[in-house]
């Protein structure tokens, strides 16, 4: 399973929020109903250490997706990642430098200073 902080779920939430708004903003006029968003977790390969996680909203699950609820957010992963992000956690960090997620990745050996790769 991936764990995903409170913060994180938040934020997740607020940017679902904002992209709702903007898409009936675009589609003024119109009577479309917004379907449910999900926030997809994968694995990459590339990055300076051999694999980088991202993070995307999307409308659709997969056949083979694993499914996880934390905190009012379905957090969906594909097979493969889930092999990497298995026992991982998310949260988010802000600062007066910025914010962002942070990804506490079980399964890593080693990690860039960049936060967003890592290998095994």
């Amino acid at each position: 399973m991936i764990t995903l902080s409170e913060a994180a779920a938040a934020e997740v939430l607020r940017i679902i929020e904002q992209h709702r708004q903007s898409s009936a903003e675009g589609a003024a006029g119109t009577d479309s109903q917004a379907g449910p968003m999900y926030l997809r977790v994968a694995v990459i390969g590339g990055g300076c250490s051999g694999f980088q996680h991202t993070l995307d909203l999307t409308e659709i699950i997969g056949e083979n997706d694993e499914v996880f609820e934390q905190h009012g957010v379905k957090v969906i992963c594909d097979p493969k990642s889930h092999i990497y992000l298995d026992g991982s956690s998310i949260g988010f960090k802000s600062t007066m430098m910025g914010s962002g997620f942070v990804f506490n990745i079980s399964t890593a050996t080693g990690q860039c200073s960049c936060g967003a790769s890592f290998s095994v």
